[in-house]
């Protein structure tokens, strides 16, 4: 059983001055493979004094150093790519179609940051004045266990451009592919105390990394409830902060589209990451006109899609991460049940043979009214509520009608049509027929899907500080 012993700070992996161990569970069979040390409210206090001292120099950079820099970084993240798909399967039980891809986006990140910064200008003239674009400072990066190698990629290639240093806490969870990452980012060759990695648990190091006035903003990725504690937390110190929170992301089918390419894609995008994804498309909107139509289309597509091993290249849904989260998706189920809803596919459960680990069935709800808990909160796992309109106007209002607006997803022939329902509903990114990615493109949430964007300009501009010089 392996044991990770060290965090990384000011270049160095070291010994954490916590004593605390976490146990590490295989979700796919529940059996403890690894165990990590965590780090306490003194390992943040270090990091964050070497994070201030490398940023004497490191917010000094030329462009040109900061691009060499992400190119270091692309290369050595490249160096492990078969490493960190494995571990991510591994680890949380995301499947191997999910990691291979997301993988795949972390090295878009840097190139895409490097690109934006080589025509990025850090000192712009505005009417009669100058003003510099200087690096916010120490930023503090707290991230979650889904997809969590990525989030560092996304978020260090932005502070890296910027001339900001960090320091991480990854989830306790993520430990062992964090010690991957760590591992990469160590063969960078970036200057020591650039990034720090400090594992630990949220009410301890991620507290101290809120409080800690050596850190002038804080960027994370998670759950709404605890986006609202930090944030509360950063204004003691008027941190500056970028949350990218939850969702409950509607996904259109227009009465025009193509129901045979739209309900397929629908049901991979409600599926994404197991269902374990902020940015999952879990509840579909429908003509009740063909609601019938689309019940034959959706039940067919999810009896394709296999649950199971993660590691098995053909798996469609893994397990959940934990058993705690197995038995909140059962709650929701149950919850869909008692509301009304029409179970169409799935329900309570584990599927035959798969008892050992955090399985849930692919589970659709149909006639499905967005009142309905199972179509406001937030369930994480593969459940998908279908939800008929009557048209256009009233499709728009339910896709609307939610406290979160972090994605959506629309299907049409018409694509200026889709484009004109797009421009009318409340989320920070929309995809037109079909799931799609861009690495330069603006992500974050409308409403209490969070504050602040990531990726390309946008992102960038997040973790820089305007100066205006007069005369």
């Amino acid at each position: 059983m392996r044991t990770i012993k060290e965090i990384y700070i000011n270049g160095e992996f070291v010994a954490p001055k916590g004593t605390q161990i976490f146990d590490l569970i295989n979700p796919t069979s529940n059996i403890k493979e690894a165990e990590v040390a965590l780090g306490n409210e003194e390992d943040v206090q270090l990091a964050v004094e070497a994070a201030k001292e490398a940023l004497k120099a490191f917010s000094q950079t030329s462009k040109k150093e900061r691009i060499q820099y992400l190119k270091q970084l692309h290369d050595a993240v490249e160096a492990r790519i078969p490493e960190l798909v494995d571990v991510m399967v591994r680890e949380y039980g995301g499947t191997y179609r999910f990691a291979s891809m997301i993988n795949t986006y972390s090295l878009d990140d840097f190139k895409a940051m490097t690109e934006v910064l080589n025509d990025f200008e850090f000192q712009q003239n505005v009417g009669k004045s100058k003003v510099n674009l200087q690096p916010v400072g120490v930023v503090g990066i707290i991230i979650p266990w889904n997809m969590s190698n990525g989030f560092i990629c996304t978020k260090i290639a932005s502070a890296i451009a910027a001339g900001c240093t960090v320091v991480i806490k990854p989830s306790e969870m993520s430990a062992q592919q964090t010690q991957v990452m760590a591992e990469c980012i160590h063969a960078a060759g970036l200057p020591k105390g650039v990034v720090n990695i400090v594992n630990g648990l949220g009410n301890i190091v991620g507290a101290e990394i809120t409080r800690n006035p050596g850190i002038s903003k804080i960027s994370f990725t998670g759950s709404t409830n605890v986006g609202r504690i930090i944030a509360k937390g950063a204004v003691d110190t008027m941190k500056r902060v970028t949350l990218e929170l939850g969702g409950k992301s509607p996904n259109i089918i227009l009465d025009d589209a193509n129901l045979q390419e739209a309900i397929p894609m629908a049901v991979i995008a409600a599926f994404l990451n197991s269902g374990q994804a902020c940015a999952a498309a879990t509840r579909l909107i429908v003509p009740a006109t063909k609601l019938e139509e689309i019940n034959t289309l959706v039940k067919a597509t999810v009896s394709n899609f296999k649950v199971g091993n993660p590691a098995d290249h053909d798996t469609a849904i893994g397990p959940m991460v934990s058993k705690i989260q197995f038995e909140k998706v059962q709650d929701y189920i149950k919850i869909g049940q008692e509301e009304g809803a029409t179970l169409l596919v799935g329900g309570m459960g584990k599927p035959q043979g798969l008892e050992a680990g955090n399985f849930t069935r692919a589970t659709v709800f149909t006639n499905v009214k967005n009142h309905m808990r199972i179509a406001q909160e937030e369930i994480f796992g593969p459940v998908l509520s279908i939800i008929p309109y009557d048209n256009e106007e009233e499709a728009i209002e339910i896709a609307n009608d939610t406290i979160y607006g972090l994605a959506a997803y629309i299907s049409s022939s018409d694509t200026d049509r889709a484009n004109r329902v797009a421009a009318r509903i409340d989320a920070g990114r929309i995809c037109i027929n079909g799931l799609s990615h861009d690495s330069k493109a603006p992500f974050g949430g409308f409403k209490q899907s969070g504050i602040g964007r990531e990726y390309g300009l946008f992102g960038l501009e997040e973790y820089l500080e305007p100066k205006a010089i007069l005369g």
